[in-house]
This record gives C-alpha cells, structure tokens and sequence, in this order.
C-alpha cells in the first residue's frame, strides 16, 4: 500500500465532527485529485503529519519553537518517500524535532485533529493530520537543528504561548485521554 492510499484510508475512518467532518472532506477530494498530494512537491498543497509529544503523568506538552515560524508549535512536518503510513510521520517528526529516540507511541483511535492553513507559494497549503504523541515520564527531550527552541509547558500555559490550532489539538488531546 502507498503512502497516499494509507492516507486516504486514515481520513476515511476520521469520525471528526462539525468543522472536522467538512474538514476531512476537503483533504479527500484533494487526494483525489492530486496522486502527489502527500508530498511536498504538490504545489496545490500537501499532506503534513503531526504529534503534540504528551506527559499526561505530569500534565504537560512538549513544544518547539519553529525556527523559519518564530512560534510555539507541535512536531510535525513533511511526507517523506521512506515513510510508508501517516502513523510513519507522525512519530518520525516527533522523534526527530523532540529528540525522544525511545518510549513515544501514538495515542490509540487514529488522528486527534485536521488542520489545513495556508503556507507561502508555491505550495499553497498545508493539510495537517495531526496525532498525540505519549512519552514516558523519564523522556529527556533534546533541541534539533530544525529548532529554536524546545520547552515544555503545562497544559495551562499552552494558550499563553501558541496559536489556536495548537491550543485546539491539546484539548482534543486531553479529551481523548
């Protein structure tokens, strides 16, 4: 199976309500309509997957301070060839940008949220799907490359720091939870 047909099959199964619904509806037709439309290359927009890293034993979040965006933000990122599910990017971006090698597993029932926003052409946009991320009290977190700074807040500082899809995903998350 693709990268694109796992995508599809997630969003199918996405029993996101109101906005979600129209929400996953919008990156259906999109897949349809772009075989490309995992991939960053897909000027009409791209699939991204995402993970709020979560410490619900010490009600906190770890965010990162996007080095191109200057804002607080999960991990996340591109589709890349190597990756063979949603699942795949979801947990190699939060690996990656949280420096959590081990112990970080995917909060069951699929994506948390959807979130499409706008991005600078050529691309256009991005199309979050965007998943929890549970890690183990002892996890160290390390800053990547990719930047500027990694820090954990409590669940009731998010707001304080990060945009209202974040403060949304956390919510979601919570409530999964």
């Amino acid at each position: 199976m693709s990268l694109h047909e796992d995508a599809v099959l997630v969003l199918k199964s996405y029993e996101g309500q109101g906005d979600q619904a129209a929400l996953r509806e919008v990156y259906l037709e999109h897949l349809a309509a772009h075989p490309d439309g995992v991939y960053k290359p897909c000027e009409a927009g791209h699939v991204t997957g995402s993970a709020l890293v979560i410490d619900p034993s010490r009600g906190r979040v770890l965010l990162t301070l996007h080095k191109k965006l200057g804002m607080w933000l999960q991990m996340g990122g591109h589709c890349e060839p190597g990756d063979a599910t949603l699942t795949d990017v979801a947990l190699r971006e939060a690996r990656e940008e949280s420096g959590i090698a081990h112990g970080l597993t995917l909060l069951p029932g699929g994506p948390v949220r959807l979130d499409r926003h706008p991005i600078p052409a050529p691309c256009n946009w991005h199309l979050d799907v965007q998943y929890a991320a549970l890690t183990p009290a002892e996890a160290v977190a390390e800053i990547s490359d990719e930047s500027l700074d990694l820090r954990w807040f409590a669940y009731d500082e998010v707001a304080g720091v990060a945009d209202t899809s974040v403060v949304r995903l956390m919510e979601a998350t919570r409530a999964r939870l």
